[in-house]
C-alpha cells in the first residue's frame, strides 16, 4: 500500500473531504518554525482546514510568509489572530492592520473583542469592511476573561448578529487553555450556553474552541465527528482525528454510534 494511502480495513464515520464546510479542523499556532510546518503538512495536511497564527506571532515571526505560502499550496487557509485586530484597533491602526493581513497573504482575519471592549457596533463594522476587502472572516463571540460572563441570551444575540454582518463563521471562546467563554474555570462545558448557541439558525456556522483533548472528545460524541472544532494545537491534529473517527477509547462508541455519512445515531 503507498504510504499516502490510508487503510480501509475498518468500517468507520465518514469525513468529508476537503474543501469541507462541515468537519472544520482549526489549528492555533503559538509559534511554529518553517520546518515544524513542513513535518506537520507531511502527516496531518488532509486533517487541517484553517491555521490560525496565534494572538500577535504573525506580527513578529519573520517567516510568517514563508509558513503561508506552504499552508496555501496544501490547500489550507491562514488565519490572523483576533487579538492583533483588537489592538490595532486600540491604537487606530485597523487598515493598517488589514493592509498587513493582504501583504502577508492571509485568506481570513479573525474578529474579536475578547480581549478589548470593542463597541459592538465598532466589532460589526470590521466584519463589514474585513468582508469588502475579500477576507474570509471569522467572528469570535465570548470573552478571555473569566470575571465577564454573558447569558446565554447574550451569545445567542451576538452570534447571529456577528453572523448577519457577514462573518462566515462564528468561533465559540475557548482560548488556548479551555477555562474561559463556553467551559468554567475547570474546562467542563457550561451546558446552558452550548445547548443555546447550537439552537441558533446559524448553527452550521459554530466553530468550537477546544484545546483540551476531554473537550474535543465530549464535542464529537454529542455532534458526530463532522463538528467543528478550534485552537487545536499543531501537535494535535493527528490525535483529534483518530477521536473523530472512533479510533481512541475515549469516541471508540461511535463506531456503534454515528452512521456512514458521518450523523450521529440516537438510540431509542
Amino acid at each position: 500500500m503507498p504510504a499516502s494511502q490510508l487503510p480501509t480495513f475498518l468500517d468507520l464515520p465518514a469525513r468529508s473531504a476537503k474543501p469541507r464546510k462541515t468537519g472544520i479542523t482549526h489549528i492555533l499556532d503559538k509559534g511554529s518554525t518553517t520546518n515544524d510546518v513542513q513535518a506537520i503538512l507531511e502527516s496531518a495536511a488532509r486533517y487541517i482546514d484553517v491555521w490560525k497564527f496565534g494572538f500577535g506571532t504573525s506580527y513578529v515571526d519573520p517567516t510568517a510568509p514563508a509558513k503561508i505560502a506552504l499552508l496555501k499550496a496544501a490547500g489550507i487557509k491562514t488565519c490572523t489572530g483576533g487579538t492583533l485586530l483588537e489592538i490595532a484597533w486600540l491604537r487606530g491602526r485597523a487598515e493598517a492592520f488589514f493592509e498587513f493581513a493582504a501583504e502577508r497573504g492571509f485568506d481570513c482575519v479573525e474578529v474579536s473583542d475578547g480581549a478589548t471592549d470593542i463597541p459592538f457596533h465598532d466589532k460589526l463594522a470590521l466584519i463589514e469592511r474585513a468582508n469588502a476587502l475579500g477576507f474570509e472572516v471569522l467572528s469570535e463571540i465570548g470573552s478571555k476573561d473569566p470575571t465577564k460572563r454573558l447569558t446565554s441570551a447574550e451569545w445567542v444575540s451576538q452570534l447571529e448578529t456577528d453572523a448577519q454582518a457577514g462573518a462566515r463563521w462564528i468561533v465559540i471562546e475557548g482560548r488556548e487553555s479551555g477555562t474561559v467563554g463556553l467551559y468554567d474555570e475547570y474546562g467542563k462545558i457550561r451546558n446552558d450556553i452550548l445547548h443555546a448557541v447550537t439552537r441558533s439558525r446559524f448553527v452550521d456556522k459554530l466553530i468550537f474552541e477546544a484545546p483540551q483533548r476531554a473537550q474535543q472528545a465530549f464535542l464529537i460524541r454529542e455532534f458526530g465527528p463532522e463538528v467543528n472544532l478550534g485552537n487545536i494545537l499543531v501537535d494535535d491534529v493527528i490525535s483529534l482525528e483518530t477521536l473523530r473517527l472512533g479510533l481512541r477509547a475515549d469516541t471508540l462508541q461511535l463506531l456503534a454510534d454515528v452512521d456512514r455519512e458521518g450523523r450521529r445515531v440516537v438510540h431509542a
